[in-house]
């Protein structure tokens, strides 16, 4: 039986599938993404922010006012990333409507609608329709059509659905770069399932299941002398590499792994798998991959040298998390996100007071920020994003927190390093913030990563797996490796009024790739300083910055 409210319990129910959904779906909203770099993927944000929200509602009491602060306050500490941070501002307008009553009917419905629409739009400086605001705002015009003309909650959200999904098939008409890649926008692609989860809950209506299905996963475990299976803690070494081989001689190939490790997962078909093991011979994993097939891309990770970095990152969160301030006080403390061993140690050395761990692909939340600027010794914080995914989640701390927090809208490592050669200590926050911010904007920044998916650019047609070298403007080179990636770039960007190259190595950069970048300024830009430093960075090889 259709509802023709929804009280307190009910908006709960709503919010619990709007999450549920978001899981499922993650995935396949991540896949609308048209950049084809790793980054902090639509979905995923979306799923983690929503997430946090119903973490929030586990602890709210009943009544409808709780469940809508709840809401309110869990999506904006929890909001992740840009997508998060127009989500966050979506239910929290919504929420603001809806909690002034016992009940939501259909027009209480559409008034939220519309108010979640204008808090999205004031979410974005420069608002951009083909996104998820047109379809936000368009489904909200339909639901107050619909609640001028009678229609219950049921028919609000019928007229709100129908109109959304054909606002979403719309995207690609008003946004050439969806045009290009052949998709609709993701982050409304998200949203939709909102209306999806109230259409559950009011009228029992299926959730769409998600049409991205993942590959069949096969997993073995590997019994001891004693019966007992080994623990994973007991094996030193995460091995990882796509294997080119007959299908039929993968269930050999797992027998034998079997053999030498735990923890299993083989994963693909048609000729190519993605294999992991844990364990302690590396050389006998890999031989395994070579008596059936070819290996390729192999990744190894140290565990115990992981663990023994999470238990000091435990420290560090616990240090952070217990609201003292730590070090000696300044007036202006700096605050900045990054990942990478060696990039940490050269914010540190530059006078950053706390690091909070993130970077692409991994956003922090508005909590994660707000908790690191409470724990430096300081009343007023810069805070550097270096990121351009995280600046929309940084620039809602200064109303989380008493302190006064400006930010620096550095969108990669090479700004934030820069920016703190202007960074003074003794003045204020908001000085600070404009020096620095003018010194990061001098920058010339790139990057090299590699593709995860197929896609077009500007410097040609872009294959899952080819290295692409990225300027501020956007992807200016696409090659098989990554030093020809890195080379086009800095042929690109690289101008005769520039006397510094400051190259910040990652984890996948080799010493081959390093030495052919360096034998090409060489040749070519001889009169350039080059800098180089080990910045450990997952995902992108190689940081370039241009002074």
């Amino acid at each position: 039986m259709s509802a023709n409210v929804f009280d307190a319990s009910g908006l709960r129910s709503v919010i619990e599938a709007f999450s549920a959904a978001l899981a499922d779906h993650r995935e396949a909203v991540n896949n609308l993404n048209v950049y084809p770099v790793p980054d902090g993927d639509t979905g995923t944000n979306m799923s983690l922010t929503l997430r946090s929200v119903c973490e929030e509602l586990a602890d709210a009491d009943p009544d409808m006012a709780s469940v809508c602060s709840a809401i309110a306050h869990g999506s904006l500490m929890g909001a992740r990333g840009n997508s998060g941070v127009i989500m966050s501002q979506i239910l929290r307008g919504f929420a603001g409507v809806v909690s002034t009553g016992p009940e939501i009917s259909g027009r209480v419905f559409a008034s939220a609608l519309a108010a979640a629409a204008e808090g999205a739009y004031g979410a974005v400086g420069n608002p951009v329709e083909g996104t998820i605001l047109t379809v936000v705002r368009e489904s909200s015009e339909a639901a107050v059509a619909a609640a001028d003309s009678g229609a219950n909650l049921v028919g609000v959200l019928d007229a709100a659905r129908s109109e959304g999904g054909a606002s979403l098939e719309r995207t690609p008409t008003l946004l050439k770069v969806l045009a290009d890649a052949g998709v609709v926008d993701a982050g409304g692609s998200g949203f939709l399932l909102f209306l999806d989860a109230a259409l559950n809950v009011a009228d029992d209506r299926p959730v769409p299941e998600s049409d991205v299905q993942a590959p069949p996963e096969f997993e073995l475990k590997r019994p001891q002398g004693d019966g007992h299976e080994k623990s994973i803690a007991d094996l030193r070494y995460e091995v990882m590499f796509l294997l080119d081989a007959p299908d039929a001689s993968i269930a050999g190939f797992k027998a034998a792994w079997a053999e030498v490790g735990d923890s299993i997962v083989v994963v693909g078909g048609d000729g190519i798998f993605n294999c992991h093991i844990h364990c302690d011979d590396i050389g006998a994993a890999i031989e395994c991959g070579i008596d059936v097939g070819h290996p390729h891309k192999i990744r190894v990770t140290d565990l115990l040298e992981e663990l023994e970095a999470q238990q000091e990152e435990d420290w560090v969160a616990a240090e952070i998390g217990d609201g003292e301030p730590k070090g000696d006080p300044v007036p202006t403390a700096v605050v900045a996100v990054a990942v990478g061993e060696g990039v940490v140690s050269i914010l540190k050395s530059m006078g950053v007071h706390a690091v909070v761990t993130g970077g692409q692909s991994m956003n922090p939340s508005t909590a994660d920020l707000v908790a690191a600027v409470e724990s430096v010794p300081a009343p007023e914080v810069v805070v550097l994003p270096n990121n351009k995914n995280i600046i929309a989640v940084a620039e809602q701390i200064d109303a989380q927190t008493s302190r006064t927090v400006r930010v620096v809208p550095t969108r990669g490592i090479a700004e934030g390093i820069a920016s703190l050669m202007a960074y003074d200590p003794q003045t204020t926050a908001d000085a600070n913030a404009a020096t620095m911010t003018d010194t990061a904007s001098g920058v010339v920044a790139g990057e090299v990563t590699q593709a995860v998916r197929e896609s077009t650019s500007d410097a040609g047609p872009i294959a899952e797996g080819d290295w692409l070298g990225i300027r501020r403007e956007g992807i200016c080179a696409v090659q098989p490796t990554m030093a020809e990636a890195a080379i086009e770039l800095l042929d690109v960007i690289l101008d005769r009024d520039h006397e510094l190259l400051t190259i910040i190595a990652g984890e996948d950069a080799d010493d081959v790739s390093t030495a052919q970048i360096e034998t090409w300024i060489a040749e070519h830009r001889g009169d350039v300083e080059v800098e180089i430093h080990d910045g450990g960075q997952p995902l992108y090889p190689y940081y370039f910055g241009l002074e």
